[in-house]
């Protein structure tokens, strides 16, 4: 299939946005044992992390914030495996470079803020207006192969 090879620079642009934005979701594991050993306190998640006289029931600031990272990570799961799926489908489609190339950066960039924004618990609106971005880059990206498959 010609458009999905290097030959194809929208395919190029993909793949370099796909690659950040999946790096990105593989690193939210490093950055969870991180938070994890990193901050003090109970980090009882499993009974079998327990050890001597570490209260199972009581919740710490250090998992809220253990948690926090998760919730994050599984945001980025529920939106880059989709702008993955739904950009090859898109490239496969033929588009312009320019408005791939615009799309593509805008879900990155979106995604890079939203991570930001949920680690360092930036007041809202800004978390939902990054995934907001991205979502809607997603959306847009359905639109654009529905159109040429006349679906």
């Amino acid at each position: 299939m010609e458009s999905m090879s290097l030959d194809n620079p929208v395919f190029r642009v993909f793949l370099g946005h796909s690659v950040l934005v999946l790096f990105k979701t593989c690193l939210m594991s490093v950055i969870t044992v991180a938070v994890y050993y990193g901050s003090p306190g109970e980090k009882t998640i499993n009974k079998d992390d327990a050890g001597k006289g570490v209260r199972k029931n009581k919740k710490s600031e250090a998992l809220a914030n253990v948690e926090r990272v998760r919730r994050c990570h599984l945001n980025d799961l529920e939106n880059v495996i989709p702008f993955v799926i739904l950009g090859l489908l898109y490239v496969a489609t033929g588009p312009d470079i320019e408005s791939a190339t615009i799309r593509f950066r805008i879900f990155t960039i979106s995604r890079f803020f939203h991570t930001i924004f949920y680690l360092f618990a930036i007041p809202q609106p800004t978390r939902f207006l990054a995934f907001l971005a991205g979502f809607a880059i997603n959306i847009s990206m359905i639109y654009r192969i529905l159109i040429p498959a006349n679906f």
